[in-house]
């Protein structure tokens, strides 16, 4: 029952993204949508994108092992990205009417910013979109009991995913994304009442939570070592996922600018929010299976919450899980599958091919969607580190090598050429060092890279300034 289910549930989603494909008339509108969407509509991309494998298998069993302290990326840094996104960047970024977040680096310092920058963004996606890969796996291989392994898994995640985000481009991913986010909400909050009624009441788990010392920690210990711990891990996520394609391109996809700013801080707001569920509902498993989540958790702290809807709820809870899961993991791989696709063929690809008519830029999106989506299965399958890790350190390379660019971009009239690829190779080279050489020194890696961004963006600009003189 639940397996035909599933099935069911994926022939529909198949079905939504290959219908929003009828609206792709161009390239414009495979990237971006047509720049037509709805607040609503946007918010739910914002929302539906993020909230992926992590919010689900990933921050959960974090919070069961490290509490509060140990989730200050995702879902705190990560929500805090959207909000600030819509609040100091959308406006900026959709006036320029762009069709990738490269494009902004090429406009204001040149091809070479705008090779690395891209080169940076893209290779950034490879942990974000394996991590929902990963997901999928485990699903399809928990749902058959082991009749599908985890790499089969994979695979066929994979190919339902390609395949209609290689034809349907942003419209499919628009549009399934709004599906799913409802489907999202309400499923884990019925699942959530249930849950909390089988447990004794809701105040029943937090107060567990509270007396287990869940909650402590958040805020770091008053010494240089944990301070410096504490902004790393946020700023990698807050800010690090700024300049991403993914970001830019549900902003970009909006119908006004007005849009694009609310429906990034209401999708940031929401997620932060709602991430609170399936940390609940994992948690409460400690409250009612103790010894389920005991022996699970020393073998895989993902699968805690999966084996607790298996065992311990009735089928249509199992229903409702699995389908909001498998909405929150294709909605958020479909994204972030098109973004680092769309990248590589305007600001890498293109380029180095001779003029091109739009609609053969069309199709070569989608091959090039393709051909990553295979790059990322073979990886997935190859990696062995945790869907968290996987998200966590996804955004590192962008946050050394792009954010500063990017803001001193738009807010700082000095910024030129040289400063933006004095930052670049500067934040690179500092963070890559680090995490050779001292990866668990006393400053994180990322954020050495993120200072020495910042100090060479600075002092580049105004060398080259001074040259001039």
């Amino acid at each position: 029952m639940l397996s035909a289910f599933v099935i069911g549930y994926l022939v529909v989603s198949i079905a939504i993204g290959l219908l929003a494909s009828l609206r792709v008339h161009n390239s414009r509108d495979f990237v971006s949508a047509g720049r037509s969407l709805p607040l609503s509509i946007v918010t739910a991309t914002m929302f539906a994108t993020w909230f992926g494998s992590e919010s689900v298998l990933g921050a959960p069993p974090t919070f069961l092992q490290d509490g509060i302290g140990g989730i200050v990326a995702d879902p705190f840094g990560a929500a805090f990205c959207l909000i600030f996104a819509g609040m100091f960047f959308a406006r900026a970024l959709y006036r320029r009417n762009m069709l990738t977040i490269g494009d902004f680096f090429r406009e204001k310092y040149g091809r070479e910013a705008e090779v690395i920058a891209s080169t940076a963004i893209m290779l950034s996606y490879l942990g974000w979109v394996s991590a929902q890969l990963i997901a999928l796996g485990v699903v399809f291989s928990s749902l058959s009991q082991g009749a599908i392994t985890h790499d089969q898994g994979i695979m066929i995640g994979a190919a339902i995913v390609v395949f209609y985000t290689m034809f349907g481009g942003m419209w499919s991913v628009a549009i399934t994304s709004f599906v799913q986010m409802l489907v999202i909400i309400i499923s884990l909050l019925i699942i959530a009442w249930v849950v909390a009624d089988k447990a004794g009441g809701a105040m029943v788990v937090v107060e567990h939570a509270r007396a287990a010392g869940k909650f402590e920690g958040f805020w770091p210990e008053w010494n240089l070592p944990a301070v410096l711990a504490f902004v790393g891990a946020f700023v990698t996520l807050a800010l690090g996922s700024i300049p991403q394609q993914d970001v830019f391109q549900r902003m970009n996809s909006s119908k006004t600018e007005g849009i694009a700013v609310a429906g990034s801080i209401l999708g940031g707001v929401g997620y932060l929010v709602f991430c609170m569920v399936p940390i609940f509902l994992t948690y409460a498993a400690v409250v009612i299976d103790p010894d389920m989540v005991s022996r699970v958790i020393a073998v895989d702290a993902q699968q805690v919450l999966p084996t607790f809807i298996q065992t311990d709820l009735p089928l249509i809870m199992q229903v409702l899980f699995f389908g909001a899961l498998l909405s929150a993991i294709m909605s958020t791989a479909s994204g972030t599958l098109l973004a680092p696709s769309t990248v590589f063929t305007e600001n890498l690809l293109k380029p180095l091919l001779k003029e091109q008519s739009d609609r053969q830029f069309l199709w070569m999106l989608r091959t090039v969607v393709a051909v990553f989506g295979v790059l990322i299965t073979w990886f997935a399958v190859r990696s062995d580190a945790s869907i968290f890790e996987m998200v966590e350190n996804a955004y590192k390379v962008t946050l050394v090598a792009a954010f500063v660019p990017l803001t001193a971009g738009i807010y700082w009239r000095y910024a030129n050429r040289i400063g933006a690829l004095s930052s670049m190779v500067a934040g690179i080279a500092v963070w890559l060092s680090l995490e050779a050489f001292a990866p668990e020194g006393i400053c994180p890696p990322q954020l050495a890279g993120l200072f020495a961004a910042i100090v060479a963006m600075l002092l580049g600009s105004w060398w080259s300034r001074a040259a001039k003189c």
